[in-house]
């Protein structure tokens, strides 16, 4: 989980910035595409598809292989608690296809990931990299890396984001699972006012939701060139963060480079629809239609362990996906599955066995 937290910017300055940033595309290749995105939700393989599940982001961790991000996971234990055709959240970053001991790139652990995955019947949505630096260098990324830094500055495996960005979906572009793709975890383009960059030190540039619309559509059309069914997840936290602020989310979520909306839902446990008439989720809902793209809510957390019960984390829950559901979302992804739960603290953590298993079991709908 990333951080919780309008600017005014000109047509001309937009227009100005779009056209020096458009490049033609090459000829496209063949996709596979299981996964559409329209207004009214999701289809998968042609039939209505309302996914559930979890946010595991755990999943590629492989000590045997690469630094990981948390424990390691039982792939099959895991998937095989799901019921069919549920949805899973997880880091596809660049650090975890570095073998530790040698250096050279090591797809096995995510490919270990996919197989699983497709062994049980169940679809993915890998996240290439998480806007905080989580689980790779730790450094936030800042308005510069949204205008160049994706395609100049060299991180792990010896890649700009562009070459990661590239590499993964060309390796598994075509693979059963794939639900899609998320590029950015909870994008912001703001400017670091310390070397900690907590959110109460940053600032947020005029140009921010420009910067960020232009960043989609030039990475969304780099994905598409090799990727051309490719739906793309926007990985918004929804709350009013820079760039996506009020209106702005709508202006940022219509980018061309996009096909889905995202929310993160956290701190209003048992509430439907969370946040003020500016940046709440019903309103987000409405911006989402406008654009025409389906609104996933791909993080919702609540406390429970030794703050409260799993059972009435599951139950706040249940009311709280019902009320989106009817408010018309398309997902819900509960924030976050972990091998290792820690019972005797107040965490997010959902280990094996919680009740909220039981919970995607109910949501979760494909056909009919």
């Amino acid at each position: 989980m990333a951080s919780r937290y309008m600017s005014r910017f000109g047509v001309l300055a937009l227009l100005v910035i779009v056209m020096a940033w458009c490049v033609p595309a090459p000829p496209a290749e063949a996709a596979s595409g299981r996964v559409d995105a329209t207004v009214d939700g999701f289809r998968l393989d042609g039939s209505a598809w309302w996914p559930s599940g979890f946010d595991a982001y755990q999943l590629a961790t492989d000590w045997s292989v690469n630094t990981g991000c948390g424990a390691m996971v039982d792939l099959d234990a895991y998937f095989a608690s799901l019921p069919p055709h549920s949805l899973t959240r997880f880091d596809l970053f660049a650090q975890l296809a570095v073998n530790k001991f040698t250096g050279a790139i090591d797809y096995a652990p995510m490919d270990a990931v996919f197989a699983a995955a497709a062994r049980h019947d169940q679809m993915v949505l890998p996240v290439l990299v998480a806007s905080d630096g989580a689980c790779e260098n730790g450094q936030f990324k800042e308005r510069d890396w949204y205008v160049s830094g994706w395609r100049t500055v060299v991180g792990a495996g010896g890649m700009t984001f562009r070459q990661w960005m590239r590499a993964a979906v060309r390796r598994w572009k075509n693979h059963p699972t794939l639900a899609g793709w998320e590029l950015v975890g909870e994008p912001e383009p703001s400017i670091c006012g310390d070397a900690a960059c907590g959110w109460q030190t940053r600032s947020c540039p005029s140009d921010a939701p420009v910067v960020l619309r232009t960043f989609f559509d030039r990475a969304g059309a780099a994905v598409r060139r090799i990727d051309p069914g490719a739906v793309i997840w926007s990985g918004f936290a929804g709350g009013g963060q820079c760039g996506t602020a009020g209106p702005q989310y709508e202006f940022v979520g219509g980018s061309a480079g996009l096909d889905v909306l995202d929310y993160h839902d956290y701190g209003s446990d048992g509430v439907p629809l969370p946040g003020d008439q500016w940046n709440g989720l019903a309103e987000r809902i409405r911006q989402a239609r406008v654009v025409g793209k389906p609104l996933a809510v791909n993080e919702i957390g609540q406390n429970a362990g030794s703050c409260g019960t799993r059972q009435q984390r599951a139950a706040d829950f249940r009311t709280k996906v019902s009320g989106q559901r009817a408010a018309g979302t398309a997902t819900a992804l509960f924030w976050a599955f972990v091998p290792d739960p820690r019972d005797d603290q107040c965490t997010f953590d959902i280990g094996p066995g919680d009740p909220t298993f039981g919970l995607v079991d109910d949501l979760v709908r494909y056909g009919g």
